[in-house]
C-alpha cells in the first residue's frame, strides 16, 4: 500500500482516503463521492476495510461486528474506488498476539469526554490505527463522517498536534429517510428496536426546537429529553451533552450553534448521534 501510495505521490496524483470497519452502506458511499471530489479527476481513492480490536472493550462487540466482504466489494467497485485496502491483525499489529508490540498515540483532552469516558480505551484505539493508516495510505484528504463527531475532533487534534499533512473533512451525517443516522451496527436491530431507534433523530430536533425559542439551562435540557426518551420503552440513555463543536468542552446554557451529542442502547445495540442545534 506504501509502495503504491509513493507512485501516486510522484506522478503527482492527489489521494483521498476514508477509513472504514466494513458493512459498508449509503454513508460510506457518500464519504467516498466526497473524497473523489477531494482528489480530483486524476487522482485516486483508497477505502480502508480494517476492524481495528484496539478499539473496542473485552466485553463490546468485536467478534460480532457485521462483516461482508464480498458486499463491501462490490459496493467499492460500483463508486469507483480505486484501491480497497483490507490488512488483517498480524500486519496491523505486529508482534502483539505475542507481547511485543507497545506503542500507541493517545490524544489526552478531547478523548476524556463523552465516548471517551463512557468507552476509556476506545480512543486510544482509534487514534493509533488512525495514525497507522495515515502512515500507509499517505493521503492528501481523509474524509470521515459528522456522525462520529468527537471521533473526527479527536483526529483533527492529533493532525494538528503531530504534524500530519493531511487534510480532514468531516462529511454531514448520511440518514435514513426517517432520520436514523446510518450506521453498521442498525443491523443488530430487531425490528421493534429500529422503530424505536428513530427517538435519536427526535431527540435532536426536540433540542432544536427548544433552542430556537430562547437559550436553556443544559441540566434542565438534559432532564426534559430524558422525559422525551421514555416514549421509546426500548431506549435506554447512556449520555446526552451540550458543547462547543470545536472544543468539545461542555456548556451550561445551551443555544443556538451549540453542539448536542446522545449515546443510547435500543435493546443491546448502543448508538449515537449528534448535531448542531
Amino acid at each position: 500500500m506504501q509502495r503504491l501510495a509513493r507512485q501516486w505521490q510522484r506522478a503527482d496524483m492527489r489521494i483521498g482516503f476514508v477509513p472504514t470497519m466494513g458493512y459498508l452502506h449509503a454513508g460510506h458511499m457518500s464519504l467516498v463521492r466526497r473524497a473523489r471530489q477531494a482528489a480530483g479527476k486524476h487522482g485516486k481513492v483508497v477505502l480502508s476495510i480494517y476492524v481495528n480490536p484496539t478499539q473496542f472493550a473485552p466485553h463490546e462487540d468485536l467478534a460480532k461486528y457485521p462483516r461482508d466482504w464480498n458486499r463491501d466489494c462490490h459496493q467499492c467497485r460500483a463508486a469507483g474506488v480505486d484501491v480497497v485496502f483490507a490488512p488483517d491483525d498480524a500486519q496491523m499489529y505486529p508482534g502483539k498476539a505475542a507481547g511485543n508490540y507497545s506503542t500507541y498515540v493517545v490524544e489526552e483532552q478531547l478523548a476524556r469526554v463523552m465516548e471517551g469516558a463512557a468507552r476509556p480505551t476506545h480512543f486510544r484505539g482509534v487514534t493509533t490505527v488512525v495514525a497507522k493508516l495515515f502512515n500507509l495510505v499517505l493521503p492528501d484528504v481523509a474524509v470521515f463522517g459528522a456522525k462520529d463527531w468527537q471521533q473526527a475532533a479527536v483526529i483533527q487534534r492529533m493532525v494538528a498536534d503531530l504534524n500530519f499533512p493531511v487534510k480532514l473533512i468531516v462529511a454531514p451525517t448520511a440518514r435514513e429517510a426517517d432520520g436514523l443516522a446510518m450506521s453498521s451496527r442498525n443491523k443488530y436491530l430487531n425490528a421493534d428496536e429500529r422503530a424505536q431507534a428513530v427517538i435519536l433523530f427526535h431527540a435532536l430536533q426536540a433540542a432544536r426546537a427548544a433552542v430556537r425559542r430562547k437559550p436553556i439551562a443544559a441540566a434542565r435540557l438534559k432532564k426534559d429529553l430524558q422525559e422525551f426518551l421514555t416514549a421509546a420503552p426500548l431506549a435506554r440513555l447512556d449520555y446526552v451533552e451540550f458543547f462547543a463543536p470545536e472544543t468539545l468542552q461542555p456548556v451550561t446554557t445551551v443555544k443556538r450553534g451549540t453542539h448536542m451529542a446522545l449515546a443510547v442502547f435500543c435493546g443491546k445495540t448502543r448508538l449515537i448521534d449528534n448535531g448542531r442545534l
